[in-house]
């Protein structure tokens, strides 16, 4: 199957409608975290059928997609490579890593990284994790903490209090969002673990890191954490 193929019928499906509403939501002004990214209004379900369709395609194609200035066609890339992982877990891992910085949006991470990496990481030592946490790229940086999600899902959770304690003076809002949804995550599997952190670390984390980690706790626990009266 072509890459270029796979691309057109991928388009079939686009709603110009839905053009403005994609490029605000993803924030691709001038200055935003997405500049620049093209959406051609194809929506999520409609390309994971695309992508089921597709799933044995080679990685050529795959890279092709990663390498798109089309949002969705790098999206198309990243849900043929979780479908791909059940096959060729090791392969799809490094392809993975090596295109990490195409996989360049919230949504492209949050859709994958745990699926890959994540998994593939379980059984194996997790210091590429740590190396992407520290990385300059913002989204190497969120995968790395997103890919925690899978032990997490497994009730493993010191990898990710320690991803959370590196990125917790993190600039980007993008990664207090990860990191607060993550802990999040730990606290509804064990929520001692995640207020031991929490105590320790919630008067210098960001804002909105804290009030995602938080969400789920009774009012009066979140006002007490709001108001440094924990």
């Amino acid at each position: 199957m072509s890459l270029q193929k796979i691309k057109s019928e991928l388009k079939k499906f686009s709603v110009p409608e839905k053009i403005p509403i994609y490029q605000n939501f993803f924030k691709t002004g001038k200055g935003q975290y997405g500049e620049g990214d093209v959406f051609i209004g194809v929506s999520v379900p409609n390309t994971r059928k695309i992508a089921r369709k597709y799933k044995d395609v080679s990685l050529d194609v795959v890279e092709g997609l990663l390498e798109s200035e089309i949002h969705e066609e790098r999206l198309l890339g990243v849900l043929i490579l979780v479908r791909k992982y059940e096959k060729q877990g090791e392969e799809i891992a490094e392809f993975y890593k090596k295109n990490n910085q195409k996989i360049n949006n919230w949504d492209l991470v949050d859709l994958s990284a745990d699926k890959i990496l994540g998994r593939h990481y379980f059984n194996r030592d997790r210091g590429d994790l740590f190396r992407l946490a520290l990385s300059s790229n913002l989204w190497e940086r969120r995968t790395a903490i997103i890919s925690t999600f899978y032990f997490i899902k497994n009730n493993q959770f010191d990898d990710t209090l320690k991803i959370s304690e590196i990125l917790l003076e993190d600039s980007h809002d993008l990664i207090h969002k990860a990191v607060g949804w993550m802990l999040r995550e730990v606290g509804k599997r064990n929520l001692e673990i995640e207020e031991k952190f929490l105590k320790k670390h919630y008067r210098k984390m960001p804002r909105t890191m804290l009030r995602y980690a938080i969400e789920r706790f009774e009012e009066g626990k979140r006002q007490a954490y709001l108001k440094n009266k924990i």
